[in-house]
């Protein structure tokens, strides 16, 4: 890891605050928890740069990263008193597909406009897709953590 890699995760955090940040406002969150939320968008983002860094599919890096938000989200709702889902949902919404959504739509629009072509139906369906299993990934991802822990039930 060179000096501007860490340069750019550190802004690229800092950046992925923002989102997090708005989002949770948007939705009313405690004013206590806003920081909080803030600061759980930038380590999910950053955690997800990190690990695209060491070489895994942006997908995978998504879902780990959703799994990341989802227990730290779970024990800081132990100690400020809060359900989980204010701090993690607000968290996960930086790492939503907008591009890959977005190239998706266009080549809809494109299609249906033009017509069909080839290259405009493989660019659909890989960025929908792509777009897809990133939602799926964070979906799964952040629910993981909830369900392993609420949902262990004593064996008999």
């Amino acid at each position: 890891m060179d000096i501007n890699f860490l340069f750019e995760l550190i802004e690229k955090m800092l950046l992925a605050a923002i989102p997090a940040l708005g989002f949770a406002m948007v939705f009313n969150v405690p004013v206590r928890a806003l920081k909080y939320c803030a600061l759980l968008g930038a380590i999910g983002y950053g955690s997800r740069m990190v690990l695209m860094m060491l070489g895994l599919k942006i997908e995978w890096a998504s879902f780990l990263s959703a799994i990341l938000i989802g227990v730290i989200g779970i024990q800081w709702s132990r100690w400020w008193l809060a359900h989980p889902k204010v701090f993690t949902v607000a968290a996960i919404i930086p790492m939503f597909p907008g591009i890959s959504a977005y190239v998706a739509m266009i080549s809809v629009v494109k299609i249906s406009h033009f017509g069909y072509d080839p290259k405009l139906m493989e660019m659909l369906v890989t960025n929908f897709l792509k777009a897809s299993f990133i939602v799926g990934a964070l979906s799964i991802g952040i629910s993981l953590p909830g369900l392993w822990l609420y949902r262990k039930r004593p064996s008999v």
